[in-house]
């Protein structure tokens, strides 16, 4: 409770009187790049040993978003999130009973809706407005196989397909640049924190949180 009363005091002291009553709302959409986290795993025992990992490529990324500014200094925003990637599933065993290996091509995407408050350093007027934002929203993850390209030994790839659906953190940094007619340039550069269902199908499974970073660039109009 005492948390919430020093972010509502925070937030009045940032200019909110009379915003509600302004009518500012902006829309808008980026596009860009995202690099997905990689994950490892090794289990050694004096008889046996496994490894496995995923390496991920950088794939296309589009941000979709709606918000209201609220006084000079903070907006809320919604968003809708989306991001493409390929992967590589690579994974070994030693054991007494024999060796086993395979390395599998797969594709994969990511679809989040997530709430934002943006925080910006200059005030509306400005030309240009840097601004920090976090956020909390759903994330679905899903894969599937594509070929593979190495197998050898009883050894079990992973599902040919798979999704989850999870919670992740987003924390942003990014820049509006006004352009006339109410138009503005923003570029921002975010990262998704989730939990890791890819990581979930290596054998031996990975440990680490997946991490999606985006560097993005687009265009907003207020209205």
């Amino acid at each position: 409770m005492r948390g919430l009363l020093g972010t509502v005091c925070v937030l009045m002291s940032l200019g909110i009187p009379g915003a509600w009553a302004s009518g500012d709302y902006y829309a808008g959409g980026v596009a860009g790049l995202a690099t997905l986290s990689a994950d490892s795993q090794s289990v050694l025992t004096t008889a046996a040993a496994q490894v496995s990992t995923y390496k991920p490529e950088n794939g296309a990324a589009v941000n979709l978003f709606f918000g209201r500014y609220i006084g000079n200094y903070v907006s809320v925003q919604a968003n809708y999130i989306w991001n493409a990637n390929n992967l590589t599933f690579v994974s070994s065993s030693v054991s007494p009973e024999g060796s086993s290996f395979y390395q599998q091509n797969r594709d994969s995407s990511q679809s989040s809706a997530t709430a934002d408050v943006l925080v910006f350093f200059r005030n509306r007027d400005s030309r240009l407005r840097p601004y920090l934002s976090t956020g909390l929203g759903l994330v679905h993850v899903r894969s599937s196989a594509q070929n593979v390209t190495l197998f050898s030994g009883p050894t079990t790839t992973p599902a040919a397909d798979f999704s989850a659906n999870t919670t992740g953190l987003r924390v942003a940094v990014g820049i509006d640049v006004k352009l006339a007619r109410g138009f503005s340039l923003r570029y921002s550069f975010s990262e998704m924190i989730s939990a890791n269902p890819i990581s979930d199908h290596l054998s031996p499974p990975g440990e680490r949180a997946l991490k999606n970073f985006q560097n993005l660039w687009g265009f907003i109009k207020r209205f």
